[in-house]
């Protein structure tokens, strides 16, 4: 079973950025993701990125976010610039589609 673990979350202001990380426990060479999770709301898929390359965005994020991978495939890292306080949530890393464990995701917190 793949293991997951996110890091790199915090409390900032309005407008600036963040740098997400996570790292596997193996190499993977599916489509992985960021998906988020705000309080009170479903899980959603805001970032993908296959194994060669292709990404995607939810419409909520693009432009603002960027989603890339190391060459192991082992890390996936979220780069979010003009934060909003909308964009206040945990976020995970999982496969997409994603498996049934999941890490303990990192908090973000977007306030003044």
């Amino acid at each position: 079973q793949v293991r997951l673990v996110e890091s790199g979350g915090g409390l900032v202001q309005p407008g600036e950025s963040l740098r997400l990380s996570c790292e596997a426990s193996q190499s993977i060479f599916s489509v992985m993701g960021w998906y988020r999770q705000a309080s009170g709301k479903e899980r959603e898929l805001v970032a993908s990125m296959s194994s060669y390359g292709k990404t995607n965005y939810s419409d909520s994020v693009k432009g603002r976010f960027t989603i890339s991978r190391d060459s192991a495939k082992v890390r996936v890292f979220l780069e979010m610039s003009s934060l909003k306080p909308d964009d206040t949530a945990v976020y995970y890393c999982n496969r997409v589609p994603a498996w049934q464990s999941w890490g303990q995701g990192t908090q973000v917190i977007v306030s003044s």
